[in-house]
C-alpha cells in the first residue's frame, strides 16, 4: 500500500467471528453502490465480530487514551468488479466502540456506521505451546440491554484451508460504505493472512434489536453456522475513495 494513502495502522488481535447464513433480502437495501452481495456456496453470510484494537495510530499519530480498545461489528460480504477482476470486501451494519472520539472520526472520515457504547472484554490465552487454550468474550450495553459474544478454542491456529468458509470470511481486503450523498466508498485493509482456530461453545447472548434492528437481531440469536477465532496481525487502512 502507498504510504501516502495510509490513514490508520493498528494491530487487530483475538478476532471472534460468529457467522450466520441469512436471507439476502435482509441486506438488499444496505449494499453499497458499485458492489453486489458476495456468496459462499450460494449462501449469504453476516458475521458478528469482536476484537481488540491495539497500538492504534491515525495519520501516524498515537492519540493518548485512544490506542487500545475493543470493537464489535456486524458485517456482511460484498464484491466489486474492476479491470483486474473481482475485489472481495466487507460492508457494515453497525460498528461499536467504547469511545465517542473514535466513533466521530470514523463517521466523519469514512461515513462508517460507528456508535459509542459501554463495552467490555475478557481474553484468556494460556500461551502454552501444546494444548493451548484461548477463551474470549466481548460485550456491550445498549440502553438497559447487555449483549455478549463468546467462544473457546484449543490447540494450534492454522491458515484456513483454500475454499473453506473460514477463508471466505477472514480473507477480505477491501471495505465498502456509502457516503452522505449516497455514493459508494472503497478503502483497502491490508494484513497478512490470519491463522485461525475452530471455535467451541460459540454463543451470542442478549437482545440486539436496538442495535441491529429486529430482523437481523433475530437472525443472529440462534447457534451460528460457523464460528472461529482469528489470531490477528498488524493492519493498515487506506483513505476511502469514491467508486460511484
Amino acid at each position: 500500500m502507498n504510504v501516502s494513502r495510509i490513514f490508520l495502522t493498528a494491530r487487530w488481535q483475538y478476532l471472534a467471528m460468529l457467522n450466520y447464513a441469512v436471507d439476502p433480502a435482509l441486506l438488499a437495501g444496505r449494499v453499497p453502490p458499485g458492489t453486489e452481495l458476495d456468496f459462499f456456496e450460494d449462501r449469504t453470510y453476516v458475521s458478528v465480530v469482536g476484537f481488540r484494537f491495539l497500538r492504534t495510530r491515525v495519520l501516524g499519530v498515537a492519540v493518548p487514551l485512544h490506542q487500545d480498545f475493543d470493537e464489535i461489528n456486524l458485517r456482511f460480504y460484498v464484491r466489486r468488479r474492476t479491470r483486474e477482476g473481482w475485489r472481495r470486501g466487507v460492508a457494515f451494519v453497525r460498528e461499536l466502540v467504547p469511545k465517542p472520539a473514535i466513533a466521530i472520526v470514523a463517521r466523519l472520515g469514512f461515513c462508517e456506521p460507528y456508535t459509542a457504547v459501554r463495552m467490555s472484554h475478557d481474553v484468556r490465552d494460556d500461551g502454552e505451546r501444546t494444548a493451548r487454550s484461548v477463551s474470549v468474550a466481548y460485550g456491550w450495553r445498549d440502553g438497559a440491554n447487555e449483549c455478549t459474544i463468546a467462544l473457546r478454542a484449543q490447540g494450534d491456529p492454522a491458515i484456513p484451508a483454500s475454499g473453506s468458509v473460514e477463508q471466505f470470511i477472514a480473507e477480505h481486503y477491501w471495505g465498502y460504505g456509502i457516503d452522505r450523498r449516497r455514493r459508494g466508498l472503497e478503502y483497502a485493509v491490508r494484513h497478512d493472512p490470519w491463522r485461525v482456530w475452530t471455535a467451541k461453545n460459540a454463543i451470542f447472548s442478549g437482545n440486539a434489536a436496538r442495535t441491529y434492528g429486529p430482523e437481523l437481531a433475530k437472525a443472529i440469536s440462534r447457534t451460528p453456522d460457523s464460528a472461529f477465532l482469528a489470531e490477528g496481525s498488524p493492519v493498515t487502512v487506506s483513505w476511502a475513495d469514491i467508486i460511484v
